[in-house]
């Protein structure tokens, strides 16, 4: 873990990344963003053949964008500035800011995606969020999660809408969808995935995942793997 006296912004131009910090986890396939504010400390997982890539901003910039982790959509006109500021061309200086202006500009007026699972403080969430996250197909009612952890149905129901934002279901699907994205990264096929992830058909998860992150896992794994070619 370590962290940076200015923020920065991390883009998959291959692959899935996981960018951790103590706020909790985001998940960056290659049509979104992830943002890191200065002094957070964090550490960054490449997941299959990935090709990341960082740009730090000013902190005068750094201010139009949220004080905590967020993920973006990845805009074209994004994508192209991330890619010409993190690539071979050396800008002049000038040049440089006016590229981090047009970058910041599009993230400030993207809404902020649902691929940043948030770190929960209570010791039963965090409890609950261990089991799900070492098994995302356990199928189990949040009754019975409750019973396994030491809380009830509706504890649990008031600590995620005060803690996390986020219904039980909402809240374990994106964890099912941040699993989906880093086995699908590993070459795994839409069937298997939407099993291990607790779907007892593809059709369910090819829905779901669609929702969140706007693609089918099937053109997904084939973009990522027409970019590992």
């Amino acid at each position: 873990m370590h962290s940076h006296p200015r923020g920065h912004l991390v883009y998959a131009a291959r692959g899935v990344l996981s960018v951790h910090t103590g706020r909790g986890t985001s998940i960056v396939p290659a049509n979104r963003i992830a943002w890191t504010p200065a002094g957070f400390t964090h550490h960054h997982r490449a997941h299959g053949d990935t090709d990341m890539r960082i740009v730090f901003l000013p902190g005068a910039l750094s201010g139009r964008l949220p004080d905590r982790p967020a993920v973006f959509p990845a805009s074209g006109l994004a994508r192209e500035v991330l890619l010409a500021l993190t690539g071979s061309r050396d800008f002049e200086r000038a040049a440089r800011a006016r590229l981090h202006r047009v970058l910041v500009d599009e993230l400030h007026e993207a809404p902020e995606q649902p691929l940043h699972l948030p770190e929960p403080r209570d010791d039963r969430l965090r409890a609950l969020a261990r089991r799900l996250d070492e098994n995302p197909s356990d199928n189990a009612s949040l009754t019975e999660l409750g019973r396994a952890v030491g809380a009830g149905a509706r504890t649990l129901s008031r600590l995620l809408h005060d803690e996390l934002g986020m219904t039980f279901y909402e809240w374990r699907t994106q964890l099912r969808i941040a699993h989906a994205l880093i086995l699908l990264a590993d070459g795994h096929d839409t069937t298997r995935v939407a099993h291990a992830c607790g779907w007892s058909n593809p059709s369910g998860f090819i829905t779901a995942f669609t929702a969140v992150v706007g693609t089918t896992p099937g053109r997904h794994r084939a973009a990522h793997e027409l970019g590992s070619r």
